[in-house]
């Protein structure tokens, strides 16, 4: 296998599509957020899209929010499972990571939660820019640093303590700046980077794992522990956990959090930045003037 390979998607989307066959859209409220703020960020952008594609949301929730917003004439999705397209949406069955999209096709694409589980996320970017019209639009939301911070650190406590070493249990997420820097890098232009973050409270850290296991979240990380784990372990993280996050009312908190992104493919348009040494006005004479007044 690549070395340069962090997740197993393989075994990604065959949890992804058990849970959904399993569970349904029992957990989708992460989902549902995301695709509230979508709608909410769509409304200030002044301009519409002929073709929009909703990439790998694992729901319609996204398209639906697209519709809704009628910033788009045309609405495609794009998912790796055939499952995840029941809707009235046209669609393609397809890798994020492989797009079979033409270049300079597309005038938006939006993306809900996903991109941070691929194993070349500055090509996936790329893909996206290469994908877009001059002045077409990428805007999506990644799982950002802080998510599940808590379960982390009792997962890596626990195993400590009980196995005297641990592995790598919860994905490494990107922090704001580092998918900024990724945006300049993929080739967008005037990219922007906001981060939102939620805390979901439960009865336990069992309802939190069980919530995971409806989204099709467990440990996907190649250098995961092949280990079984025991009942000992996971009453042990269950009481790190309600020791070290827990509220007065004895239930405790859960960390989620979106890295929003947005990005444009250059056209002549755009605004640019200025040349060194064209300002007609220097710092210095400003705060002068401001000094005098």
């Amino acid at each position: 296998m690549d070395r340069h390979q962090v997740f197993d998607r393989n075994l990604l989307l065959t949890r992804r599509l058990r849970a959904l066959q399993q569970h349904g859209s029992a957990a989708d409220f992460l989902l549902v957020r995301a695709a509230e703020d979508l709608e909410e960020r769509l409304s200030a952008v002044e301009r519409n899209f002929d073709i929009a594609v909703d990439l790998a949301s694992h729901t319609d929730l996204a398209a639906q929010a697209l519709r809704r917003s009628g910033k788009a004439a045309m609405i495609v999705r794009v998912e790796r499972g055939a499952p995840f397209l029941d809707g009235d949406f046209p669609a393609i069955v397809a890798d994020e990571e492989f797009l079979p999209l033409k270049p300079g096709s597309i005038d938006l694409i939006v993306s809900l939660l996903s991109l941070q589980l691929t194993n070349d996320t500055p090509g996936a970017l790329v893909q996206i820019r290469r994908a877009l019209k001059p002045d077409g639009l990428l805007l999506g939301a990644m799982a950002g640093e802080n998510t599940l911070a808590e379960l982390r650190e009792c997962l890596l406590v626990a195993e400590s303590e009980i196995y005297g070493g641990a592995s790598p249990r919860v994905a490494p997420f990107a922090d704001v700046r580092d998918v900024g820097g990724l945006l300049q890098r993929a080739g967008f232009t005037l990219p922007v980077t906001d981060i939102e973050t939620y805390t979901v409270r439960y009865d336990s850290a069992f309802a939190l794992m069980r919530d995971l296991r409806a989204m099709g979240m467990q440990n996907v990380l190649i250098g995961r522990s092949r280990r079984p784990l025991t009942r000992s372990f996971f009453m042990r993280v269950a009481e790190l956990y309600a020791q070290r996050f827990s509220d007065p009312d004895g239930r405790i908190r859960a960390t989620f959090s979106f890295v929003w992104m947005s990005g444009w493919a250059a056209h002549e348009s755009q605004q640019k930045p200025l040349k060194p040494g064209s300002a007609k006005a220097s710092l210095a004479d400003f705060l002068k003037d401001a000094e005098k007044k």
